[in-house]
């Protein structure tokens, strides 16, 4: 990690809250209730950092309107969290994160969450791809062996499916099956069909790969052909690598209600992977806007 944790940012509260201001308004502050920049600073120890509008008249906090929003837990611990996921690679577990900053399990499970829905924002939501780009999709299967399993039913393994851009972005995905119809819409709501597609023997990508009009090739992994000069998946390869070393060394078990964010979090360091750990950092703080995730709603997937 290339992080200073000695940075006056990760041990004062005022100095966080300077930090996260400037990358969210760049000293020019904007009321998140009505869009008006006519605010000013209020004063006084009661309402330090805290805004109010002068035309909707509402009060806001660099907090307001973020993943951030309404959480006790302080801001500078709030970086600190946000600097240590960003430049572990392969993850970093809530139980370690609440050793490392000083928080219960409950608290460090909850903030890993919300970064990796802050995370899910800085991936950005437009298609991947394009004309002369080659797109490559492969799937795999999270969860643990049979024979080492204890005691209890097996349970059924979660199917990912990953889009990842050759020298560009990657988008991953836990679907239901891998028949041709899922396979289709994910397909198609997250690559440019003017992309070249690039996939593996699966016989679900033969009818939606004749609508790229780059073309669709595909290696016989069940031939032992893992590349054919440019035909291979190997780039989706690499990043289930990644993935399932987080998997079985950090994390262990993943969640079904969950899964989707873990995913989001290992999209984002493939996504950002030529940025600095500070810049890939503050690109989570910004992701975090509008995108407040109550416990309400993260319990209730839970259960």
């Amino acid at each position: 990690m290339n992080i200073n944790i000695t940075d006056p940012i990760f041990h004062d509260e005022a100095k966080a809250q300077a930090h996260i201001e400037a990358q969210r308004w760049n000293g020019e502050p904007v009321c998140p209730h009505c869009g008006s920049d006519r605010v000013r600073r209020m004063k006084g120890k009661t309402q330090a950092g805290m805004f109010l509008c002068n035309d909707c008249r509402d009060k806001f906090t660099v907090r307001t309107g973020t993943v951030m929003e309404r959480s006790h837990v302080p801001l500078h611990k709030w970086l600190l969290a946000t600097h240590i996921m960003a430049a572990s690679k392969k993850g970093m577990s809530a139980a370690q994160m609440g050793r490392m900053i000083g928080v219960s399990y409950k608290t460090a499970w909850f903030l890993c969450h919300r970064i990796r829905e802050a995370m899910d924002g800085a991936n950005g939501d437009g298609p991947i791809g394009g004309p002369g780009q080659v797109v490559e999709a492969d799937e795999t299967y999270v969860g643990g062996k049979a024979k080492n399993r204890a005691w209890g039913a097996i349970p059924k393994k979660k199917i990912v499916v990953s889009l990842v851009e050759r020298g560009g972005h990657s988008r991953s995905f836990h679907v239901a099956n891998v028949h041709a119809n899922t396979l289709r819409g994910v397909l198609v709501q997250n690559v440019d069909r003017a992309s070249t597609l690039m996939t593996d023997e699966n016989r679900g990508y033969i009818t939606v790969g004749r609508e790229f009009k780059g073309g669709h090739y595909a290696v016989n992994h069940k031939a032992a052909q893992y590349a054919n000069g440019l035909f291979h998946s190997n780039t989706a390869e690499n990043f289930f690598s990644i993935f399932k070393r987080g998997v079985v060394g950090t994390y262990h078990h993943l969640s079904e209600a969950h899964l989707h964010r873990y995913l989001a979090e290992f999209d984002l360091r493939a996504n950002t992977r030529d940025m600095s750990d500070q810049d890939r950092a503050d690109a989570i703080i910004l992701g975090g806007i509008g995108r407040r995730l109550t416990y309400r709603r993260i319990d209730k997937l839970a259960a």
